[in-house]
């Protein structure tokens, strides 16, 4: 049976907001949450960008059976390998083994502000596949040293390690990320419907392990309301694809590059208003892809109580009566 997921979304939250949501999110039904991993907002409107294992830490605390998940962290340059495994360690740790580790490419959005520039998409796929190896042979535990293209790891250990070993989710978005996913991880983490994408990863040694999706929604009783919130918000999701969306420096870059989308532009993709059904056939396509899990992402931080409410009364039945 498939589950259903909540996006803590870091890019409209504040912190404090992002923790209460991920017990709201527990108390509504939801089966697991995942949190973006962020540096910038995708636009300036959205307004926030805290530090997603600060909340993450809190979330742990603030729950008590709902897994966790980044979605995704990039472990190419604003942080090392290393230090990521040390992180989903400790998480797993605090959170008693509710805690699986996605991992991607990144986007320069996010890992330009360490000032070494952006690497083009077949070197970062080198970058990812280093960093895999390294983050999974620290979560084995013992010492670790290593010295590859792109990274040095100096005689590292892990000190506190979960019962169990973490699991690893990789992003892919095409045939060479998806042979690397199958290769090195537990769970596939690709953000559309792409069965392409998910039958090149179970084709690869893939085959019976979770995918995940993400779908953004606009709840709102007034669909002309939600149709708005989503344009203002949302926008930015229409640029492109990843292969321009991976590229783009800044938010303002994003605001330039949505100038010409238009609020039915954004609606076509996101279901906006209070239509259960609407929402269960835009989820029916991710099963039928292949994904065993889909998380929800409700659009505006302000309107997050209404969402809650109603997904626990109407929206996660429906589902899973799907």
């Amino acid at each position: 049976m498939a589950e259903f997921g909540y996006t803590l979304m870091c890019e409209q939250t504040p912190a404090r907001q992002l923790v209460d949501f991920a017990a709201r999110s527990e108390q509504a039904g939801f089966d697991y949450a995942v949190i973006s991993d962020h540096y910038f907002p995708w636009l300036e409107e959205m307004g926030h960008s805290p530090y997603a294992w600060s909340v993450l830490g809190a979330a742990a605390q603030a729950t008590e059976r709902l897994p966790l998940m980044t979605y995704v962290t990039c472990p190419l340059m604003r942080y090392h390998p290393a230090v990521v495994a040390q992180k989903a360690a400790t998480m797993a740790v605090l959170s008693e083994g509710r805690f699986s580790l996605g991992l991607g490419a990144g986007e320069n959005l996010n890992e330009h502000v360490v000032g070494e520039g952006w690497p083009s998409a077949d070197v970062r796929h080198r970058m990812l596949r280093e960093a895999v190896r390294i983050i999974r042979e620290l979560l084995g535990g013992g010492y670790v040293t290593f010295q590859g293209e792109f990274y040095d790891v100096d005689s590292a250990k892990l000190y506190d390690l979960p019962d169990d070993p973490v699991p690893i989710g990789i992003a892919a978005s095409g045939d060479a990320s998806a042979r690397l996913a199958a290769e090195y991880g537990d769970v596939l983490v690709v953000n559309e419907p792409m069965p392409d994408v998910v039958r090149s990863f179970q084709n690869d040694g893939g085959s019976g392990k979770p995918v995940y999706g993400q779908l953004a929604i606009a709840y709102d009783t007034d669909a002309e309301a939600a149709k708005e919130r989503a344009h203002r918000l949302w926008r930015w999701s229409a640029v492109g694809g990843w292969k321009v969306m991976a590229e783009l420096p800044g938010p303002v870059n994003f605001r330039a590059a949505a100038g010409t989308v238009r609020p039915d532009d954004v609606a076509g993709s996101v279901p906006c208003g209070s239509d259960v059904d609407a929402v269960v056939e835009a989820v029916r396509a991710y099963l039928e892809a292949g994904h065993t899990h889909v998380a929800l992402v409700q659009i505006g931080a302000d309107q997050q109580e209404p969402f809650f409410q109603w997904a626990e009364k109407e929206l996660l039945p429906a589902l899973r009566r799907l």
